[in-house]
């Protein structure tokens, strides 16, 4: 069944767990993730960043997943992420998407309240959770622009006016990870989490997960964070497993027989992180 985030995040905000959001490339993406959220009786949230937009098309994701959706009794939310303006917002929501992110982390702060406001007052006109990003996450989300050396971390003080500004229904903080792969070891820092959601409190967002330990993201989990985007682990785990079969079967070609072999590692990337989350059961 297709939902908004709405009482994902907040019922996984009162119990202390997380909902697991996974990027989606294509069909096989959608039919691993689901089928695996299925297995583990969980809610699941499958998000399009504008990269995958454009390869495919909003109309085309929307239909995946809302036939994904029929088949299964766990609730399942389609979340535009990293929405890169206004214009994608609206045309997703259009779209059937039940959940959208506008993006205005690069932009000054008062920029960034502004463009997050015009899309909070549709979305909440509309019913439709409104995700907003406050500070930066490191590293290069999609094609989108890299962060760069600027400062990573949320400031609470500036949460708290942000929220109040804008009507976002859920936030997502810079607390030091990183879109894509890590060079180094990750790491969350703790304490900024705990001192935002402190002051916040609507449901916080963690991206650039793929790569951080369990038990850091168990522990953000605990200081706040309802919502954990994963994608680079996605794309990795599909390929390891398609490539691996070909260089088993080099005369195969029929694309089904790989791709069987990446949604199974699909499969098992998203059980693992579930069971992580908290979120096993909770459908």
């Amino acid at each position: 069944m297709l939902v908004t985030t709405k009482d994902m995040l907040l019922d996984a905000q009162r119990n202390h767990y997380a909902v697991g959001a996974f990027n989606i490339e294509d069909l096989e993406f959608v039919i691993a993730v689901v089928r695996a959220a299925d297995e583990m009786r969980s809610p699941v949230i499958l998000q399009t960043t504008p990269g995958s937009v454009k390869y495919a098309d909003l109309d085309y994701f929307y239909g995946m997943v809302s036939a994904a959706a029929k088949k299964t009794h766990v609730p399942v939310a389609l979340h535009l992420d990293h929405g890169d303006g206004f214009k994608l917002c609206m045309e997703a929501i259009h779209a059937g998407y039940t959940s959208v992110m506008i993006d205005g982390s690069h932009d000054p702060f008062e920029t960034n309240i502004a463009i997050t406001s015009s899309v909070a007052r549709v979305g909440a006109a509309m019913g439709i959770p409104v995700e907003a990003e406050l500070g930066k996450v490191g590293g290069k989300e999609d094609d989108g622009k890299d962060a760069g050396d600027d400062n990573p971390f949320t400031d609470p003080d500036e949460a708290v006016e942000f929220v109040q500004k804008t009507g976002c229904t859920s936030l997502a903080v810079g607390v030091g990870t990183a879109h894509g792969v890590y060079k180094g070891t990750p790491h969350i820092e703790q304490d900024v989490l705990k001192a935002i959601a402190a002051r916040v409190d609507i449901p916080l967002v963690l991206h650039g997960t793929s790569g951080v330990p369990d038990e850091q993201v168990k522990e953000a989990i605990q200081n706040g964070v309802c919502k954990v985007n994963y994608a680079t682990e996605l794309r990795q785990a599909y390929m390891r497993g398609f490539m691996s079969f070909m260089a088993e079967n080099p005369d195969v070609f029929d694309p089904k027989k790989p791709a069987a072999c990446g949604m199974k590692e699909i499969e098992n990337v998203v059980r693992s992180h579930m069971q992580n989350l908290g979120s096993d059961g909770k459908a």
